[in-house]
């Protein structure tokens, strides 16, 4: 498990890329035949990949968590993002297709994950957030996942957001999580960009060519900074960060949120024009 920790806004201006790079981007979330994630301080969100090949793969707790079993105080939300597997918590089976999703709450004891067929595996995005409370486990399928429609093909930023774990589909302590589905021609995320201190955030961006990049737009609203990323990376975003992207091509993300409520007209917008 990789370990990031927070830091001051104020440091952050001083970064060099590689600096940056190496307190908020993460540049392997997906090994195949392995499980592998990352911890960060910021509102102690996990995140990570599984692709298991040949064999079921376990989600333990480690000595990072100090618990008995890793959703001993956590939560959970999983979207597959390949071929079809299965989640099997404490001896329960859910089958995942690609694209559907499921929210595990606290106090599931066994957690692994496994692949129908080798030749095409299940790739299981993960996102895990301290939990006070066990709600029950939900299979969201993106057919169930609540759908907003946001920007115009004028601001090459027409989009489809997908919740899936938000109070609007399943009931969370803290965890949400979802995908954006960008229109054909578009590349702008996320803009008019906006900050919440209320909560962090990790955008994970896949479906690029390998030639394709985004520009994840980060810092102060009036003294940003960049990221460019590549497929199937992710960005640590704290709660004092504007988190914005523009793609040199097509892409998709998934977000995650942790922090201090679930609502999301809690942003605070920034003008464009009054970005630095």
């Amino acid at each position: 498990m990789d370990i990031r920790y927070g830091n001051n806004p104020k440091d952050s201006k001083f970064y060099t890329t590689d600096e940056l790079r190496a307190n908020y981007l993460v540049e392997k979330v997906f090994v195949s035949g392995a499980l592998s994630l990352t911890y960060s301080h910021v509102d102690r969100i996990i995140f990570g990949g599984v692709i298991p090949v040949g064999n079921t793969i376990g989600l333990d707790a480690g000595k990072e968590l100090g618990a008995r079993y890793f959703l001993e105080r956590r939560e959970l939300g999983v979207i597959n993002l390949g071929g079809a597997g299965t989640v099997a918590l404490d001896g329960v089976e859910y089958k995942l297709e690609n694209r559907d999703g499921l929210y595990v709450g606290a106090g599931i004891k066994e957690v692994s994950f496994r692949s129908e067929d080798n030749e095409t595996p299940a790739k299981f995005y993960i996102n895990s957030a301290p939990a006070h409370t066990a709600y029950p486990t939900v299979k969201i399928e993106i057919s169930k996942a609540n759908p907003i429609q946001l920007g115009s093909l004028e601001t090459s930023n027409k989009r489809t957001i997908y919740q899936y774990v938000h109070p609007n589909v399943c009931k969370s302590c803290q965890l949400l999580m979802g995908m954006t589905i960008l229109e054909p021609g578009c590349v702008w995320n996320t803009m008019p960009c906006h900050t919440h201190d209320r909560r962090m955030e990790v955008y994970f961006y896949f479906n690029m060519d390998s030639g394709s990049r985004v520009f994840h737009m980060m810092g102060e609203p009036s003294e940003t900074r960049h990221l460019v990323v590549a497929n199937e990376q992710a960005v640590i975003s704290p709660s004092w960060s504007i988190h914005s992207g523009v793609g040199t091509g097509s892409y998709t993300f998934i977000w995650g949120m942790a922090g201090e409520n679930q609502t999301f007209d809690d942003m605070d917008a920034i003008k464009t024009i009054d970005l630095r």
